[in-house]
C-alpha cells in the first residue's frame, strides 16, 4: 500500500468514526443532491439504513413541498450564490421512513472536495428535547391556565357589575307595565313611559357590552409583508414539537404564486398553531392520521388557506356555533381557541369557516390579503 492510498484509508476510517459517534444526525450530499454519507444517528432518526439511502436524492427525507422543490433550491444556489439555509440554519420539518413528519433544527455547511462541492447537514430532532424543558412548558401552561381562569373570572365579575343595574331596571319597568295592564289601567302615558325606560336601559346594557368588546379589540394588528410558506413551516415545527410522537402524516401544498401576504406574523402563526393542534388532537383515536395544509388564490386579492384532518369530523350543530366563545366540542376545552382564531383572522381583513374535509374529518378555511408584487422565495 503506497502512502497516498494509506492516507486515503485513514481519512475514510476517520470519517466513519465521526459518522458513528456524532450525537446529531449528519447527512452529506453532493451538488446534485445525492446522499454520500449517512450517520448512525441519522439512521436511528429517519429509520433508514445507510445502504438504503446512499446514492438517493436527499429529498426523500423531506415532506412536500420541499421534497419536490429541493433540486431547484440547489440549482438556484449554484447559479446565484444566494444563501437561504447554508451557514444560517433554520427550523423546519423532516420525513421518516414510515411517512410521518417531525420538527427539526437544520444547519448546513459546504466544502470543496476533490470530487466537487459537498454539503453537510447537521439535524437535531426537536421532539427529543430534554425532560426538564418539557416540564418547563408544562409549568408555563399551568400558569397560563391559571391566568386565563383569573381573566375570565375578572371579566365575569366586571360584566355582572356593569350589567346588573340596567338589567334590574329593565325588570322593574317591565313588571310595572305588567301591573298596569293587569289592573286594566288605560293610562297610555304611564305605560309608554315604563316601556321607554325599559328600552333605554336595554340600549345601555348593549353599550356596556360593545364598550367591552372595543376595549378587547382596540389593539391594531402590526401588519408586514411575510412569506406564507415560512409562516407554515415555522408553525408546523412548533405544533409538532408540542404534539409528541403521534405519527402524523402531513402534506403541505402551497401555491408559490401567492406566497407573500400582508399580515401580523404572530397572530397568523397563532391561528396555524391552534388549527394544527386541534387537528392533531381530533385524530388521536383515528386509524388514519393525515393532516393537509393547502393554499390557493381566492380572488379579490386574497389567498385561501386550508387546514384539513382525517379525524371523525364535527356535527352540523357544532359547526354552526363553532366560532362562538365558550362553545367547545372538547370535554376539557374552554371554547375560546376558535373564537380567538376568528378574531385574529378578521384582524388581518380575512374570514374563517369550517366544513367537512375531503379526507374524512374537518377542513378549516381562512383567507388572508396577498401582496400582488410577488417574488420567488424558498
Amino acid at each position: 500500500m503506497d502512502a497516498k492510498t494509506h492516507k486515503e484509508t485513514l481519512a475514510e476510517t476517520h470519517l466513519r468514526s465521526i459518522l458513528a459517534t456524532i450525537p446529531d444526525a449528519m447527512v452529506v450530499i453532493d451538488d446534485r443532491g445525492q446522499i454520500l454519507s449517512f450517520s448512525s444517528a441519522a439512521e436511528r432518526m429517519f429509520g433508514f439504513a445507510e445502504a438504503d439511502v446512499v446514492g438517493e436524492n436527499v429529498s426523500m427525507l423531506m415532506p412536500s413541498p420541499d421534497r419536490e422543490r429541493h433540486d431547484g433550491y440547489i440549482d438556484r444556489y449554484k447559479r446565484t450564490g444566494e444563501r437561504r439555509i447554508i451557514g444560517i440554519g433554520r427550523v423546519t420539518t423532516a420525513r421518516r421512513r414510515d411517512g410521518t413528519t417531525f420538527p427539526i433544527e437544520l444547519a448546513v455547511g459546504e466544502a470543496d472536495a476533490p470530487e466537487g462541492r459537498v454539503f453537510t447537514g447537521f439535524i437535531r430532532d426537536l421532539t427529543e428535547r430534554q425532560a426538564t424543558e418539557c416540564r418547563l412548558h408544562e409549568l408555563q401552561d399551568e400558569l397560563g391556565h391559571v391566568s386565563r381562569i383569573s381573566a375570565v373570572g375578572s371579566l365575569a365579575a366586571a360584566l355582572a357589575h356593569e350589567l346588573n343595574q340596567p338589567l334590574t331596571a329593565i325588570a322593574n319597568y317591565m313588571e310595572a307595565a305588567r301591573d298596569l295592564l293587569a289592573r286594566r289601567e288605560q293610562d297610555p302615558d304611564v305605560l309608554g313611559e315604563a316601556l321607554d325606560e325599559a328600552a333605554a336601559q336595554a340600549v345601555r346594557a348593549g353599550q356596556v357590552v360593545r364598550r367591552l368588546r372595543d376595549f378587547i379589540a382596540r389593539g391594531e394588528a402590526e401588519k408586514r409583508v411575510e412569506s406564507l410558506k415560512k409562516l407554515v413551516n415555522e408553525a408546523n415545527a412548533l405544533a409538532l414539537l408540542g404534539a409528541g410522537p403521534k405519527g402524523i402524516e402531513m402534506r403541505v401544498s402551497l401555491d408559490p404564486e401567492v406566497d407573500l401576504v400582508l399580515v401580523d406574523r404572530i397572530q397568523v402563526q397563532q391561528v396555524f398553531l391552534n388549527l394544527i393542534r386541534n387537528a392533531i388532537e381530533a385524530m388521536e383515536e383515528s386509524a388514519v392520521r393525515r393532516l393537509e395544509i393547502e393554499s390557493r388564490r381566492d380572488g379579490d386579492g386574497r389567498v385561501r388557506v386550508t387546514v384539513a384532518d382525517s379525524g371523525p369530523g364535527l356535527s352540523r350543530e357544532i359547526v354552526q356555533s363553532l366560532f362562538e366563545p365558550f362553545r367547545s366540542s372538547k370535554a376539557t376545552g374552554m371554547g375560546l381557541g376558535l373564537s380567538i382564531c376568528r378574531t385574529m383572522v378578521e384582524a388581518q381583513g380575512g374570514r374563517i369557516w369550517a366544513e367537512r374535509s375531503r379526507i374524512g374529518g374537518t377542513a378549516f378555511h381562512f383567507t388572508l390579503p396577498v401582496v400582488e408584487a410577488q417574488r420567488g422565495s424558498q
